[in-house]
């Protein structure tokens, strides 16, 4: 894969897929009132254990994080699920909902031959695969995907700088980090790259603009992503206007 092409890693959950779709299945078994909150917590309790379990050096599959994550969220609010129940919405985290503009951006992404598209992601190969073949909206697309680069071999989840190093590894860019663009929606992800040397484009769907200010804290790192866009899309364009 070490080419003239461009290389976009594309992060999977809260970029591609919106874990705010989840919501739909929550509801079926708390309620319409609950589901929202649920679902952002769930996010947010999967995305806090795999910090927590970085910083203690231990590791377990982004799988085991979410099923955890799950039951931290259901009984934060008081209430409890079965395991037949968590099979259910585990198996409904495979087969999340895009974003409405990722079609557009994958559809780009097709159509230009001297691109490399991947996806980089937290969930170990198997949850990504699921999800990627699972998505009643991203399977039409998986072919656009030139691989799929989990962190599990390195057994560390991002920030750590050993997944984006196991990224440019597998795209044969060690020693030319900026020419590997990532996209996501995570602001952690982005510091996380870029201090990698990895370009970063970032997803800003609630138009809040770049507030993240570690980059500037611990030095060496990009004050800002080299793209701050509303989608998507736009990232892919952005990209493709600037090349590597």
């Amino acid at each position: 894969m070490a080419s003239t092409k461009t290389v976009i890693a594309f992060d999977l959950y809260g970029t591609l897929l919106s874990t705010e779709s989840i919501a739909g299945e929550l509801a079926k078994l708390f309620g319409d009132d609950k589901a929202k909150t649920l679902a952002a917590s769930w996010r947010r309790y999967q995305l806090e254990y795999t910090w927590r379990i970085n910083s203690m050096g231990i590791y377990r599959t982004f799988s085991e994080i979410t099923q955890g994550a799950l039951h931290h969220a259901v009984e934060e609010l008081g209430l409890s699920v079965s395991s037949d129940d968590e099979k259910r919405l585990m198996d409904a985290y495979a087969k999340l909902h895009v974003f409405p503009e990722v079609p557009a951006a994958l559809d780009l992404v097709r159509a230009r031959p001297d691109v490399d598209a991947l996806i980089f992601s937290n969930g170990n190969e198997g949850m990504v695969t699921s999800s990627v073949d699972g998505s009643p909206d991203l399977t039409r697309f998986a072919d656009v995907f030139k691989g799929l680069v989990s962190v599990d071999p390195v057994q560390v989840f991002k920030p750590d700088l050993k997944t984006y190093h196991h990224l440019l590894e597998h795209v044969g860019k060690t020693d030319a980090p900026g020419e590997v663009w990532l996209v996501t929606a995570n602001p952690f992800d982005v510091v996380g790259a870029t201090v990698a040397g990895v370009q970063a484009a970032w997803i800003d769907r609630a138009g809040t603009g770049w507030v993240d200010r570690l980059g500037a804290v611990i030095g060496g790192a990009s004050e800002r992503p080299a793209l701050v866009v509303s989608g998507v899309d736009e990232a892919v364009r952005g990209i493709l206007s600037r090349g590597t």
